[in-house]
Formats: C-alpha cells, sequence, structure tokens
C-alpha cells in the first residue's frame, strides 16, 4: 500500500479499541488514564491551537507531520508525531493474553532474527537503550524486518521504512505501574499485551 492510501489520519483523540481496565494486571487503568486521558489528548489538543487558521488546519496528522519537518517547526512536529505514535501503540496492544502470534508471523520473525527468543531479546534492548524518552519500533524496509529505536516525538517514516510494531518507553506509559523498572515494564508488554494479529496485519498490508 503506498503512504497516500494510509496516510489519512484526522487530528483528533480517537477512541480506545478497548476499555481502560482491559489492559491490566500490565498497564493499570490509573495509567491509561494519565497516558490517554491527559498526555495524549494534551497533544492533540496542541496539535490543534497550532494549527487553526494556517494553511495546516483540517489537513491529516501525516501532512501535518511532513510539513513540520519541512518547515522545521520543532513545537509543531513534537506534538503531531506524538499524537501518530500513540494512536500506532494503541492499535499494537490488546487485552491481556488474548492475542498470540500466529505460525504464518512466527516464521517471518524468525527469518529475519533467527528465532522468537533473539527477536524478544532485541526488541527489549532496543527499548532498554534508547536513552532517556522515546520510542522502541518493529519496521518493514524491503521486505525485512529490524528493529528501530527513536527518541522524544521522532518517528521512523522514509520512503522505505513502515512501523509495524511500537513500543513507548517514555516514562508515563509506564512509571506509575512500574517505577524505574522499564525492562519489566517491556517484557509484560511484549508477553503480554502486544496485538500480534495487528503487527501482522501492518506487515501484510
Amino acid at each position: 500500500m503506498t503512504k497516500e492510501k494510509w496516510m489519512k489520519t484526522p487530528v483528533e483523540l480517537p477512541e480506545l479499541p478497548w476499555a481502560k481496565d482491559a489492559l491490566e494486571p500490565v498497564i493499570s487503568a490509573n495509567t491509561l488514564d494519565f497516558h490517554y486521558g491527559k498526555h495524549h489528548k494534551a497533544y492533540v489538543d496542541k496539535t490543534l491551537e497550532l494549527t487553526k487558521g494556517t494553511d495546516l488546519e483540517g489537513k491529516t496528522l501525516e501532512e501535518i507531520i511532513i510539513a513540520a519537518k519541512e518547515k522545521k517547526d520543532q513545537g509543531l512536529y513534537n506534538n503531531s508525531a506524538q499524537v501518530w505514535n500513540h494512536n500506532f501503540y494503541w492499535k499494537c496492544l490488546a487485552p491481556a493474553n488474548t492475542v498470540k502470534p500466529s505460525a504464518e508471523l512466527k516464521g517471518m520473525i524468525e527469518k529475519d532474527f533467527g528465532s522468537w527468543e533473539e527477536f524478544r531479546k532485541q526488541l527489549v534492548q532496543a527499548g532498554m537503550t534508547q536513552f532517556g524518552s522515546g520510542w522502541a519500533w518493529l519496521i518493514l524496509e524491503d521486505g525485512k524486518l529490524s528493529l528501530d529505536k527513536t527518541p522524544n516525538a521522532n518517528e521512523p517514516w522514509s520512503d522505505t521504512k513502515r512501523a509495524v510494531l511500537t513500543l513507548d518507553v517514555w516514562e508515563h506509559a509506564y512509571y506509575l505501574d512500574y517505577q524505574n523498572k522499564r525492562q519489566a515494564y517491556l517484557e509484560a508488554v511484549i508477553d503480554q499485551l502486544v496485538n500480534w494479529d495487528y503487527v501482522l496485519e501492518q506487515i501484510k498490508r
């Protein structure tokens, strides 16, 4: 699918794809009240504020992100990219222990990482070695899966890269539940919360 086909996200706070307590005990409803209800909402509100009355008002989120990059408008980029990243992050999650990786997905992972265990180890490592705030990503590029990490609001788009999974490693994503134990959060999310069906859909689209 070309970028033009999927770059149509409106600038709004989307409904979560599950109830706020559906990720417990891995991620608490209390964390989601702050993470989704305050942080994510604030990025949406700020993006709308910054684009109001400009040539970007009414544009898609992706168009705003690209324009902010081109204009080197860091404030607009930070807020709009964080909206996109969070929208994607929620879709990558499912209620605890409800979605297991299919044989098809496991085969793809094993082809590019050697084994599921190696993939899991490297994904945790990507999240752990992203210094400070940021994101860990599974990306597809030229038909091959690999890992990436980005600081702050940065996303891994390019003409050849496609994000298929992200893990949020900003402290607000886990600190109420895990305090400084980022690795425990990453392992629990990978093992219990990732919507592997959605990941496979992103690889195949």
